[in-house]
């Protein structure tokens, strides 16, 4: 709302000093602030709320170190999350945007999913929350709302690039694309509708989800289905993913804030014509808008770390945590990174992991022995390490800094490419 206010008092009365809103870096540095102030000050305000209203979890018994001591705990934090990405999206994004409108879309689906799972457990007193087929079926709905305005929506392009010189020295032909003179330097460019994704760690090479029907014999054209069903089980796994490793106090948020950096990183890049055309990657117009909404994401993540670092005086809920992978999801898929999303995304995918080989080995030897036997001593992982008399702050420390390696790799993809 303040960026098409500014941008028209600029454009109409040449107002010293307002020119400064069309910057992406300038309005991403001012979401992260208004983020952080917003987690900070109306934070608190919103705990004693909770508080007020005894809006607490239940604590099980799992025979953990500290675990008497968050008894009490207000739940359903990520309220305060919530807040913290969509006003500062608001007020700095361009609203005309089909990328942020779409992120703006899934943050609040995919936190309504979590608020009444929430919702279920604390005023329903219902331990076990919304069930589980329809929290399914919720973020099968996100996945289809992402899939299908990334497949119709005619904003959503790639585009083909090319400089001027190359033109000249491969001989290019350009009747079809439009010369575009950018900070000096000559491009033709061409824009189309495409389902291509970035392949990572091998140059000039992308998949293409149109390729799949073509080998099962199948026309081309059916290729948008295996996206969108692409896009459903990715929303899914990752919305799940971050919502067991909200186990102890600030692992998801810190995680969040590490992988939402550099999903921003990636969006700036690839939509600058300068830096994709350096970077030898796609070229997606209008994305570098989704630098602001990142900035707001990291800044909500690192500001609710004020309130649930150890020890947390508020827990996320599923309000926040199915949140937080659903945003991931989708900002990979919109990004066309959707492939590194296993490097990046690393520690929710070892968490989800200990959980299903846990659980499967359980009934395997339960079948074969007669009893069940275990890999861990508890699952998800983190509470592995609780077990083996770890403190909490150590766990997630050493997974935030696996968290950073990670995502340092997942940005020197670029260069290896």
């Amino acid at each position: 709302m303040l960026y098409h206010l500014f941008s028209y008092l600029d454009q109409h009365y040449d107002i010293w000093g307002l020119g400064v809103w069309k910057y992406l870096t300038f309005r991403m540095g001012l979401a992260v602030i208004l983020s952080l102030t917003i987690s900070a000050v109306f934070g608190r305000r919103l705990i004693n709320a909770l508080h007020k209203l005894q809006v607490s979890e239940t604590i099980r018994d799992l025979g953990l170190q500290g675990e008497e001591s968050k008894k009490g705990t207000p739940t359903m934090g990520g309220l305060i999350m919530l807040g913290a990405i969509l006003i500062p999206t608001l007020l700095l994004a361009r609203l005309n945007n089909v990328y942020v409108l779409l992120m703006i879309a899934v943050t609040i689906l995919t936190g309504l999913i979590g608020f009444i799972d929430d919702y279920i457990k604390v005023f329903k007193k219902d331990k076990e929350g919304l069930s589980g087929r329809f929290k399914i079926m919720g973020q099968i709905v996100v996945g289809l709302v992402v899939g299908l305005t990334l497949y119709f929506n005619p904003a959503v392009v790639v585009t083909t690039h090319y400089k001027a010189s190359d033109v000249v020295k491969n001989n290019i032909d350009t009747t079809h694309m439009v010369a575009k003179v950018i900070k000096g330097e000559t491009f033709y460019v061409q824009n189309e509708k495409s389902l291509k994704t970035t392949i990572p760690f091998f140059k000039f090479s992308e998949f293409d989800y149109n390729d799949i029907p073509a080998f099962f014999g199948m026309s081309s054209k059916w290729g948008w289905v295996f996206f969108v069903v692409a896009v459903i089980f990715l929303v899914t796994a990752v919305s799940n993913g971050a919502n067991i490793t909200d186990g102890i106090d600030g692992l998801a948020a810190g995680t969040s804030a590490i992988i939402g950096s550099t999903l921003g990183l990636f969006a700036f890049v690839s939509g600058n014509i300068l830096f994709a055309d350096y970077l030898n990657i796609m070229y997606i117009p209008y994305l570098g808008e989704l630098f602001v909404f990142a900035g707001a994401f990291v800044g909500a993540c690192i500001g609710f770390l004020w309130y649930n670092s150890y020890p947390a005086q508020v827990f996320m809920g599923d309000t926040g945590s199915l949140m937080l992978g659903g945003v991931i999801a989708a900002l990979a898929i919109i990004v066309r990174k959707e492939l590194l999303i296993p490097i990046l995304c690393g520690i929710f995918l070892v968490e989800n992991l200990s959980v299903m080989i846990q659980v499967g080995y359980f009934k395997y030897t339960k079948k074969k022995y007669g009893e069940g036997r275990r890999i861990f001593l508890m699952s998800p992982i983190h509470h592995h390490y609780q077990k083996k008399g770890f403190h909490e702050a150590k766990i997630v420390t050493r997974f935030w800094i696996i968290g950073i390696i990670l995502a340092i790799l997942t940005v020197i993809t670029l260069k290896l490419r």
